[in-house]
């Protein structure tokens, strides 16, 4: 018995010992990359936190790009009110401006071009938990308005827009009109990014990479203050955002046609809502038939393709 305690014991500190060695020589490298030393994060930190996890990774996946690339990480950029915009990863490469935001998410996401405020839904046993978070389309836009304006003695920049998700999600009924906009999962981006620096050529000389990267590198060191404040703002923007806030009732072509479904004479704000599983309009209506004739609900328009409905008080149909 004593023989094998102290076996169970050997194999133990082994394990540790072993594990200790993988992740002291993991930190190691990761010490030796660009990342680090432009973010100073320590490897366990970055390990731990999904947002910094997430840019690593896009990093891993770009840095070895053809050409003369140079990356930047969690760029503040003031704006007027005080504010920032925070780029996530900047690739400054000779075909341009690499603007990527990165949303290190699981799940299945729901959005569309034009909503403020876009879903990830987390299946929990027989339901699903829905967060939400910023349009990282509208995001990129003012980040790269932005660069604009601090860039403006480098005409010759183009711009490139990059939405980039978890290789852990699904990307669900995503619609974009920019053709010059590309949202995908991590694993597509450098494939992509190989495909636009073709497409677009030579635009930025090896002098002008340095002298943007130069100009810029002091807005991703920010104080930890600042960041913290940024959150907050984020936060503060997401919170009164909901959904069910963002549909416009006059013109939009789906209510006006889940209007005349449902022989309703006119339709007001309360009367409308955004499903939380597919993004289109749901509608208050009331029962016709069976046992709950007569009682209030929300009935997604984009039935029955999507059956998705809620109680008039809010509380989900069994």
């Amino acid at each position: 018995m004593l023989q094998i305690y102290l076996l169970c014991a050997i194999l133990v500190t082994i394990f540790w010992a072993g594990l200790g060695i993988i992740i002291l020589s993991a930190s190691l490298i990761y010490r030796t990359t660009h990342y680090f030393h432009v973010t100073h994060q320590p490897y366990l930190r970055m390990l731990r936190s999904k947002g910094l996890l997430g840019e690593y990774l896009t990093y891993k996946n770009l840095r070895n790009v053809d050409g003369n690339a140079r990356f930047l990480f969690n760029l503040y950029l003031p704006k007027e009110n005080d504010e920032t915009t925070e780029i996530d990863v900047l690739m400054i490469h000779d075909s341009g401006i690499y603007v990527f935001e990165s949303k290190n998410y699981s799940g299945w996401i729901f959005g569309s071009e034009n909503q403020k405020v876009w879903t990830q839904s987390l299946p929990q046993g027989r339901k699903s938990v829905k967060n939400h978070f910023l349009n990282p389309i509208m995001q990129n836009k003012l980040h790269i308005k932005y660069l604009k304006q601090y860039l403006s003695d480098f005409p010759n920049v183009v711009y490139h827009s990059f939405m980039l998700f978890s290789d852990r999600c699904a990307l669900k009924k995503i619609t974009i009109t920019d053709g010059q906009t590309q949202i995908m999962n991590r694993r597509y981006v450098l494939e992509k990014v190989k495909g636009r620096a073709r497409q677009v050529g030579f635009v930025l000389s090896a002098e002008e990479i340095k002298a943007i990267y130069d100009l810029l590198y002091p807005y991703s060191q920010a104080p930890e203050t600042l960041k913290e404040e940024h959150i907050k703002n984020i936060k503060a923007k997401i919170e009164p955002q909901k959904p069910d806030t963002e549909l416009k009732i006059n013109g939009n072509p789906e209510i006006q046609q889940a209007k005349s479904e449902t022989g309703a004479a006119s339709v007001t704000q309360e009367d409308v809502k955004v499903c939380p599983k597919c993004g289109k309009p749901m509608l208050l209506r009331t029962s016709r038939r069976g046992q709950h004739a007569g009682e209030k609900f929300w009935g997604c328009s984009g039935y029955p393709y999507c059956r998705y409905i809620e109680k008039g008080e809010g509380q989900t149909k069994k």
